[in-house]
């Protein structure tokens, strides 16, 4: 975990998908309005438990005693990000994060699913 003013270029690369959209310009001023803080998360079907635990996308539709449903106050201003993927983690993971930043722990009976070792 760790606490940043995020470059604009990892923006652009973090949100090169929406570049096209009409609210990209608006959301690269927001991200870069303020500090972030980036996490690596990593357990047992993490991508689905941080999901369920962050809440739909539209603050609007997130169900009460989500991150989103219950600290978001409009979709524009989203304040939690969560990787769909295992591997939508790994490029995020190594787009935000050095190598020797990344900690990883050792528990028995589990592996490491989010990033290589």
């Amino acid at each position: 975990m760790k606490m940043l003013q995020a470059p604009e270029r990892v923006l652009a690369e973090h949100y090169h998908d929406l570049q096209r959209k009409p609210f990209y310009p608006a959301l690269i001023s927001y991200m870069s309005s303020g500090p972030v803080v980036a996490m690596v998360w990593e357990g047992p079907n993490v991508v689905c438990s941080s999901r369920a635990m962050i809440g739909h996308t539209d603050s609007a539709a997130a169900a009460p005693g989500t991150i989103r449903g219950d600290f978001s106050v409009h979709i524009s201003r989203n304040i939690v990000h969560a990787s769909d993927s295992v591997e939508g983690a790994q490029r995020e993971i190594q787009l935000w994060f050095q190598s020797s930043e990344l900690v990883d722990w050792a528990d028995e009976g589990h592996q490491s699913s989010t990033y290589p070792s």
